[in-house]
């Protein structure tokens, strides 16, 4: 099959983004909060210390998503219309939380989209097998007591392989990282040039 021509379809921005936000570089250690309302963080980065819970213990450090930080609550739509192929709650610290991955078929194609760090009302509104569409609000970002401990954001990431469950890799070892990066395509491939 021919890959996914991802600029021929119309994608739905998965969050309203105000005209200024913060861009992040986290390959430098600094995870403090940002001076802006909104931020992102970026595809395809080595986060050096970032990650230090035990779900990290195997030398995770390149984030294979992108992360829209924003307030509690902020609205996330669906980029395509799909149906959710899971939903649930993932809950070691420094995991996702609450999760949704919708699937896609496009241009004959599958696509998976997870996201990540929502809150509860979110995996109960989207359950499996339920039809959405492009546009539609399928969750809202997660307080920190729900969302695996980390400040409230959307981690949002592309994914052409196939999940068994609500999980899926969004930090991998340096020596996966080739692969990854086939796996889970630059979501602004979806998501425009956010930066």
């Amino acid at each position: 099959m021919s890959p996914i021509d991802f600029s021929a379809e119309t994608w739905h921005p998965t969050v309203d983004l105000p005209d200024e936000y913060e861009v992040r570089d986290f390959t430098t250690g600094d995870d403090s909060p940002s001076e802006f309302e909104f931020d992102i963080g970026r595809y395809n980065e080595v986060r050096p210390g970032m990650y230090t819970t035990e779900l990290f213990e195997d030398q995770r450090c390149v984030h294979v998503g992108l992360d829209i930080g924003g307030p509690i609550g902020t609205p996330v739509k669906s980029v395509a219309d799909g149906i959710v192929a899971f939903s649930g709650y993932n809950p070691a610290d420094g995991d996702y939380g609450h999760t949704v991955i919708v699937h896609h078929l496009i241009q004959g194609q599958n696509l998976w989209i997870l996201y990540g760090h929502l809150d509860a009302s979110s995996t109960k509104k989207c359950v499996q097998g339920k039809e959405v569409s492009g546009g539609e609000i399928i969750g809202w970002f997660g307080a920190e007591n729900e969302n695996g401990g980390w400040p409230p954001h959307l981690h949002f990431q592309l994914s052409l392989r196939e999940p068994k469950t609500h999980d899926l890799p969004g930090v991998v070892a340096l020596k996966n990282r080739e692969k990854a990066l086939f796996d889970f395509p630059d979501p602004r491939l979806v998501l425009g040039p956010l930066y």
